[in-house]
This record gives C-alpha cells, sequence and structure tokens, in this order.
C-alpha cells in the first residue's frame, strides 16, 4: 500500500499527538499575542487542502508550469476581492509573508545604499523597516530611524525634521507595538515635502481598517503591505497593493513590484494559501466582521482601562487600536518573567522592550498583549475586566523578583523562576479560572 494514502494517525503518532496538545492549548488559554487570530474552519480547509501539491510561478494566466487554469481563477479571486476591500487598483497575492512583501517594495522602487526611514525596534518598530546592522533593509540601505517620546508616541514634527535632514528616497510607516492612530496626511506631506515615496505597513491593523475603525492609508500612501493573518483572520501570507497615487508617481510601479516578488525574490506562490487568503477576504467583506473590528477596539480600551485601574503604566496611557504595551519600569520586574508567569495563569502575550529601555531585548522592561483573538472567541467588556484583573494578579504574585546584575547569572536566575512559577498555587489557580472562562467561548 502506498503510504500518501493514509491518514496522519496512522502514519506519525508523535505528530498527531503533538497537534492535539497544541489544539488543546489554544482552546484552553487566552491568546493575547497582538499578532495571533483564529481563522475560520474554511480557512483551514483551504490550507490543508489539494491546492499544495499545486506549483504555480508566475502569475495569474502567465505560468512557467501547465495545469494552472483553476489556480489563475483562485488568485483572480483573490486579487478582485482584495482590491474592492481596500480601495486599490493593484494587488499583489503571492508574498509568503510579511518580511519578504517589505524586501519586495525596497528592492522594487529603491537602489542598494538608498535612504529609508522607519521606526525603531525598541521603539515598536520592525526589523524590516531598516533596522542596523543586522537585518538586509539595514545592511543593504542607509537607514534612518525615528524614535518616540518619553511617553511613547510618535512626534511628527520631529520626525518631518529628521526626515528633511536624511532625505530619505522611501519612508515606512507601521509598527508591531503602537498603541496609537496614524495621520496619514502628515506622514504624506512629510513624504512629499523630501520626494520619498511611501510605504504603509498595516499588518497589525488591516482589518481594524477594513473594519471602519483605523483611518484607510490608501489615499495618502504609494504603497500598502500587509500580512493576512493578525487582525484580518487569514493564513499567514501578505499582499503588496499599489494606490492610485502610487501609478501616479511611477506609473510603473505595479509591475516592478510584482518583478521584486517574482522572480526576483520568490519562486512559485503558495496556492493553498492564496485560496484561504481570498476565503478570509471574502468573510471580512461583511457586516459581522465590521463588528467584529469595532469589538476589538472597545475591548482593548476596556482591558487597558482596567490595567491602569490597577496601577499598571501603559506606554502612551492606553491604546486607540487592538494592543497595548505594559511598562514594568515602576516595578522594577522583567516581562519574561511575567510573561511566563502570564502563561502559567494560562493568559499568553510576548514579553517586549518599552520606549528607552534600559534593559536588553531579551529581558526587556514590558509585555505586550491585544485582543484579536480573544474577540473572535466571542469575549466582550465584560470579560476583558476579569482578565484585566487576572492579569493584575499575576503581576503582583512576581513583582518581588529581580533580575541579577551580573549577565552571566541572568539566564540561569531566570530559568530557576520558571521553575517556581509552574509550581505556583496562585498562578495555577487563576490558570483553572481562565480555562472555565474558554469552555463559554470556543475556538472556531
Amino acid at each position: 500500500m502506498i503510504t500518501t494514502t493514509k491518514k496522519l494517525h496512522t502514519i506519525d503518532l508523535q505528530i498527531e499527538k503533538l497537534i492535539k496538545l497544541e489544539e488543546k492549548r489554544q482552546r484552553d488559554v487566552l491568546e493575547m499575542i497582538p499578532s495571533e487570530n483564529y481563522v475560520s474552519p474554511a480557512v483551514r480547509e483551504a490550507m490543508g487542502s489539494v491546492l499544495t501539491n499545486k506549483y504555480s510561478e508566475g502569475y495569474p494566466h502567465k505560468r512557467y508550469y501547465q495545469g494552472n487554469r483553476f489556480i489563475d481563477q483562485i488568485e483572480d479571486i483573490a486579487i478582485a476581492r482584495a482590491k474592492k476591500l481596500f480601495g486599490v487598483p493593484h494587488v499583489n497575492v503571492q508574498p509568503y509573508s510579511g518580511s519578504p512583501a517589505n524586501s519586495a517594495v525596497y528592492f522594487a522602487l529603491l537602489k542598494a545604499g538608498d535612504t529609508i526611514m522607519g521606526l525603531k525596534l525598541s521603539a515598536g518598530g520592525h526589523l524590516t523597516h531598516g533596522h542596523p546592522t543586522i537585518t538586509f533593509s539595514g545592511k543593504y540601505f542607509r537607514s534612518i530611524q525615528y524614535d518616540v517620546e518619553e511617553d511613547g508616541t510618535i512626534n511628527l514634527a520631529k520626525m518631518k525634521d529628521l526626515a528633511v535632514m536624511s532625505n530619505p528616497r522611501l519612508i515606512v510607516v507601521g509598527t508591531t507595538a503602537y498603541p496609537r492612530i496614524f495621520d496619514w496626511k502628515a506622514w504624506r506631506e512629510t513624504a512629499d515635502a523630501v520626494g520619498a515615496f511611501l510605504l504603509a505597513d498595516i499588518s497589525h491593523i488591516a482589518g481594524l481598517v477594513i473594519g471602519g475603525v483605523h483611518p484607510s492609508p490608501v489615499p495618502y500612501v504609494d504603497v500598502v503591505m500587509t500580512t493576512t493573518h493578525k487582525t484580518l483572520r487569514g493564513p499567514r501570507g501578505a499582499m503588496l497593493m499599489v494606490t492610485q497615487r502610487g501609478l501616479k508617481k511611477d506609473p510603473d510601479m505595479a509591475g516592478k513590484i510584482d518583478k521584486a516578488v517574482f522572480p526576483g525574490l520568490q519562486g512559485g506562490p503558495h496556492d493553498n494559501v492564496t485560496a484561504a487568503i481570498a476565503i478570509a477576504l471574502k468573510e471580512a467583506d461583511t457586516l459581522t466582521f465590521k463588528a467584529y473590528a469595532k469589538q476589538v477596539v472597545k475591548n482593548a480600551k476596556v482591558l487597558s482601562e482596567t490595567l491602569t485601574g490597577e496601577g499598571l503604566t501603559l506606554t502612551t496611557g492606553g491604546t486607540d487600536n487592538h494592543l497595548m504595551v505594559v511598562d514594568f519600569r515602576p516595578q522594577g520586574v522583567v516581562g519574561n518573567i511575567v510573561a511566563e508567569a502570564l502563561e502559567v495563569a494560562g493568559i499568553v502575550i510576548n514579553y517586549n522592550a518599552v520606549p528607552h529601555d534600559p534593559n536588553p531585548p531579551f529581558y526587556p522592561s514590558g509585555i505586550r498583549l491585544g485582543t484579536p483573538a480573544i474577540t473572535t472567541r466571542g469575549m466582550k467588556e465584560k470579560e476583558m475586566k476579569h482578565i484585566g484583573t487576572w492579569i493584575a494578579e499575576v503581576i503582583r504574585e512576581v513583582a518581588h523578583y529581580r533580575l541579577p546584575q551580573a549577565k552571566e547569572d541572568r539566564s540561569k536566575f531566570v530559568g530557576s523562576v520558571k521553575k517556581e512559577l509552574w509550581r505556583s498555587k496562585n498562578l495555577l489557580g487563576i490558570a483553572s479560572q481562565v480555562k472555565k472562562l474558554c469552555k463559554q467561548f470556543p475556538v472556531p
């Protein structure tokens, strides 16, 4: 018998067991990492379909392989749906993820050594926005990084002064840990002042833009990049969208970006992901999704208010979108320990640097959390108050831990603390309450 006809449980019990354990974990905890979400059963079905068997180098109706007549239709549908939802004239749905998508924009519009300007990673930016030394965006381009103020907000006047002084060829607007609304018009004015291309990386807020709870960058920028998971609730992929303004600036921009994606950076697209993106876009084009996006923001506001009411400090003082960053410098505890303690308690977030963090990146002074996934499960304001109270209880439980001054002692110390936390009756008691809450709100 050919093994390809057999199911997983007859082929690999070890992997099947781990998948089931991960499924249980997702079901029993509060997933609050802002970049994570739950996809629908329809999206999962497309991801695991026979489309994964096909090779489709090229673009619809211009492939290098035969047998793509149905794949072409799927990609055409995905493109048409994205154009409609975002109001753009050109879309590429083939980027494997956000990092290669940003790479494609740089390679399409810039020359090696050109200046790009983006937000510092430590201030909430992304590695691909020009982080120096260790990333392609910082090695192959001259990188100018703008920062945030002490309160965590972007000072647009300072940002414009920096742009005028450094004269970037491209400005990137987008963050991974910024809880406020972007003033796209102000960014456009800055880009025009120096003659720069303007790229909006809306990976985190794409679903909020579609839902009408965050302004769209489309009227003001040249190119939009978004991943398709996070608030969009699709598979792990990405899209590049050229705006009418971008085509007016460079009529060949769409073609340049398409060529940068393929054959410039990638081979054949992942057709199962393309289909899943098309499904997610259809789901997003509904009143139900718009209500979801609004609830994400409502939940985030209530959660942030609950946390500040518990005496915690949030960067920028709160949130306008789906995420928030808690600053533990007043408590003196590191984000790693809080993140581990929260996971023991059934609440999954990630440790994160805070603006002007005195601690090193691996032992930062904050955590980042958000409401997209728990809102997908149907939780609302009432649940946010409970969750905020639990988070505060967990933080108080570990507030006495202090990171050793000696660097060589830190890893051993954190490892020892983790073992202690997984034996904590108080934390495990909260986990039991979390599990009861999760049962009331099933995973899709």
